[in-house]
């Protein structure tokens, strides 16, 4: 991991520009935690640090607002669809301003960019020969009147035996299906079972003639994870199936074709090319250009995070769409996939509600505990298992404990000893040389981490910087020879206050409420705390004269009852 991480950052150095993808949460319901952890925050965090250090970063996620889970969630509020979906995005849009998700833009799938450009990259694939009209048998419910797509229609899965899995894909195993695999298939809309077979036209994209193409462009990609590329390659060297990218539905992206009036684009073709309409939504606003991140942008790094589910459509069905199209879009330079963060042994699951959602989170903790322990924990190499009780341990131990104590007492002590001012005087002795020292290679190496995308070992990089702050504090102890030393007390303090905003700055990608109200209390106030230069020496030996305000409590512990009480309402 060390080499995929220097490696990226030798092909990231004379690249400043920085395109970051998150993958679109559905429009229908609150998330849960997972789809926060697969994506939303990893990407949020990126964005962060990468602004940090100067880039120019362009962060786009938007509502994925067709297909049928859109219609059934306005089929069961009772309302019209296009109602439904203004409530639920912003809905979304507020929950995760409120957990700090810092998106240049959250744009909407239904957007009128994203019908237009749909329509013309059709049209360029249609031109390019790789658009083929076929039949295809399909599920008729004679109740609804009308055909079922995927989703509209419910059964067992032929793999796993689980009773509601969709025609898309089970919740129970994760297997992707087609409808007519499933096993006493009925109606997700009246239950009807009495389902015929019958015939209907629809649109293919044939990927299989662009194999080749896709192929050599997996393998000119680098700094993917090990499993993503894995799940890339096995959709490219077994036999890969051309794509239908129409469905019989109402609500979507009309298809411009004579016949096809009445039908719509498959949302997996139009939700990706959402990422594009969404920054033209970004630039329409204040007349930006949007075309120098997507059209011939070879100065751009475009990041993507993402599910695994959601990797095969993104690491070949997309591209092969932008590809297949003859024009110069800039197609992805990473995929950063994400494994499933599971909850208490199960799979946290919107449709059977269980596990903890996004705005259930916000009500009983602060979004900065929720993002830290999610980062920490990030399910990038295997599944993670959420557990309430190690969830609250993780954070006193992590946040109140060493980011928290660090913060209190060295502020505390020195609205005691030097009036809550940076003490000036004395000259940093060899335990403060030996800190910087230390901390030069830490800083570099915690770069390192943010810019490989390696969540897990940036996060316990950062606790290990407030640690061994702690424990410089803890050795050098200033309250205990402020009376018989005051200029090394000064200097000491004037060292661990320094150490303090070094520690908030490299923690707010992370963790950025917590550590804006630390660096407030410097009087810093940049929307963006820039990321220390090295070396670390005259960083720590600054700012004498600051008054520094005092802080209360920094971090709350999750008490024991209250613990209890998060297990008794979520099961954990």
């Amino acid at each position: 991991m060390v080499g995929f991480g220097i490696l990226l950052l030798r092909k990231i150095a004379a690249m400043t520009r920085i395109l970051i993808t998150s993958a679109l949460p559905y429009v229908n319901g609150v998330k849960h935690l997972g789809n926060l952890a697969g994506s939303l925050l990893p990407a949020d965090v990126h964005a962060r640090f990468r602004r940090q250090t100067g880039c120019d970063v362009l962060f786009i996620c938007a509502t994925d607002e067709h297909g049928t889970p859109a219609e059934l969630g306005a089929i069961k509020a009772g309302q019209e669809v296009r109602t439904f979906c203004d409530q639920q995005h912003a809905m979304q849009a507020d929950i995760y301003r409120r957990f700090g998700l810092s998106f240049d833009h959250f744009g909407r799938t239904s957007s009128l960019q994203n019908h237009a450009l749909t329509q013309h990259l059709y049209r360029r694939l249609d031109a390019a020969g790789l658009i083929e009209e076929r039949d295809l048998q399909q599920i008729w419910s004679p109740l609804d009147g009308r055909f079922l797509p995927d989703r509209y229609v419910l059964g067992t899965c032929p793999h796993c035996g689980f009773e509601s899995a969709r025609g898309d894909q089970c919740d129970g195993c994760d297997a992707l299906l087609e409808p007519e695999e499933l096993i006493r298939p009925r109606s997700a809309l009246s239950g009807d079972a009495a389902l015929e077979i019958r015939s209907s036209r629809h649109l293919f994209l044939r990927q299989s003639l662009l194999v080749e193409k896709l192929s050599a462009w997996v393998d000119s990609r680098s700094g993917w994870p090990p499993f993503v590329v894995s799940l890339a390659k096995s959709w490219l060297t077994c036999e890969l199936r051309d794509r239908c990218i129409t469905r019989d539905l109402d609500w979507g992206v009309p298809v411009p074709r004579a016949g096809f009036e009445g039908k719509v684009f498959y949302v997996w073709f139009d939700a990706p090319i959402g990422y594009i309409a969404a920054t033209q939504q970004w630039a329409g606003a204040d007349n930006r250009d949007w075309r120098s991140w997507w059209w011939n942008a070879d100065n751009v790094r475009y990041v993507q995070f993402l599910g695994k589910d959601n990797v095969p459509f993104h690491a070949v069905s997309f591209p092969a769409t932008l590809i297949g199209s003859g024009e110069p879009w800039k197609t992805v330079d990473v995929i950063k996939g994400f494994h499933w963060l599971n909850y208490d042994g199960g799979k946290f699951s919107t449709s059977r509600g269980r596990g903890i959602f996004t705005d259930q989170a916000l009500e009983e903790l602060p979004a900065d505990f929720w993002r830290w322990w999610l980062i920490a924990n990030a399910p990038e190499t295997s599944d993670t298992d959420f557990n309430i009780g190690r969830f609250a341990s993780d954070v006193n131990k992590d946040l109140a404990d060493v980011f928290g104590n660090l913060v209190n007492r060295i502020i505390s002590f020195a609205h005691q000893a030097f009036d809550g001012r940076i003490p000036s005087g004395g000259e940093p002795g060899e335990p403060e040389i030996s800190l910087a020292a230390e901390l030069d290679r830490r800083v570099a190496l915690l770069r390192t981490h943010h810019e490989a995308c390696e969540f897990r070992r940036a996060a316990a990089e950062t606790r290990t910087i407030w640690s061994a702050a702690n424990a410089y504090l803890q050795h050098a102890a200033p309250w205990t020879i402020f009376k018989s030393d005051p200029v090394r007390a000064g200097v000491v303090t004037r060292t661990g206050l320094n150490l303090v905003r070094l520690s908030a700055t490299l923690a707010w990608s992370i963790i950025p409420s917590l550590s804006e109200t630390v660096l407030h209390a410097f009087g810093d106030d940049e929307a963006v705390p820039r990321w220390p230069s090295a070396p670390c020496g005259p960083y720590l030996d600054s700012g004498a004269g600051t008054r520094v305000l005092r802080l209360g409590p920094l971090v709350a512990k999750i008490s024991g009852e209250k613990t209890d009480h998060l297990a008794a309402r979520f099961g954990g």
